[in-house]
């Protein structure tokens, strides 16, 4: 039997924003290990065919927040209400805004290498009190035992871009050996962060179609769109119907 989507729904964080924020850096100062998955279709997609995946999900400590406005109107088909979306990006600038004013650590993993010296710079140069305890890209080989170590070295904030599944099933695998840390997995949010790509303009951000100038941008993107995002529509529609 397949995994409702309601699993996710029922757990997932539907207030605002600022409250979101306020309470991870209340987890920070504390010290309490936490896992963020910044959820859009295609992770509650995922969630559904790989079992690891829904266990991830489905863990009562994961903390499930909307950064795709797909997640927020498939959720009205099942009656879930959110706040408003929680985009992975606006996460990380307010992170390394905090990080900054306390002289909190940080430990950047996943992208290229040379996005990822980008952005290090970026983070070196804006947020000089933050402590980049490291970083590391993507492509290096043995993921696992790299993240173990970063585990080891208990940074304040962890992010975390090799794109879904991988970030979440590394974490949710590893970050409870550690003592603290936030762990967030963001995707492609380094490009945006370190000024290799552009993010969508206001209007599209204000109006919730920063999905389609993504695809007018890469239209590569096309066929993801559709394997996630409308496939993820109709099986929330059987699923409010009583299919399965």
């Amino acid at each position: 039997m397949a995994v409702r989507m309601r699993t996710y729904y029922d757990k997932a964080y539907k207030g605002k924003k600022k409250d979101f924020l306020n309470l991870l850096k209340e987890r920070i100062d504390s010290g309490r290990r936490t896992f963020v998955v910044t959820a859009n279709p295609e992770i509650f997609m995922l969630g559904r065919k790989l079992p690891e995946m829904n266990e991830a999900l489905s863990d009562e400590e994961t903390l499930i927040v909307p950064d795709g406005i797909g997640v927020i109107r498939g959720g009205k088909q099942l009656g879930y209400e959110f706040e408003e979306r929680i985009p992975g990006v606006e996460i990380c600038e307010e992170l390394f805004a905090y990080a900054d004013q306390k002289g909190r650590s940080l430990y950047l993993f996943g992208a290229e290498k040379s996005v990822l010296e980008d952005l290090a710079a970026r983070v070196r140069r804006e947020y000089p009190n933050a402590v980049l305890a490291g970083c590391t890209d993507g492509y290096v080989q043995d993921k696992e035992k790299v993240f173990r170590e970063i585990v080891e070295m208990q940074p304040d904030i962890v992010l975390v871009a090799l794109g879904a599944p991988k970030q979440e099933l590394l974490i949710h695998r590893y970050y409870r050996r550690g003592e603290k840390g936030v762990f967030i997995g963001v995707g492609g949010s380094f490009d945006v962060l370190s000024g290799r790509k552009k993010r969508a303009p206001s209007f599209f951000i204000r109006h919730n179609l920063e999905w389609l100038y993504r695809i007018a941008s890469e239209p590569k993107r096309l066929k993801r769109f559709w394997d996630s995002n409308i496939k993820f529509l109709f099986e929330l529609r059987k699923e409010k119907h009583g299919n399965r």
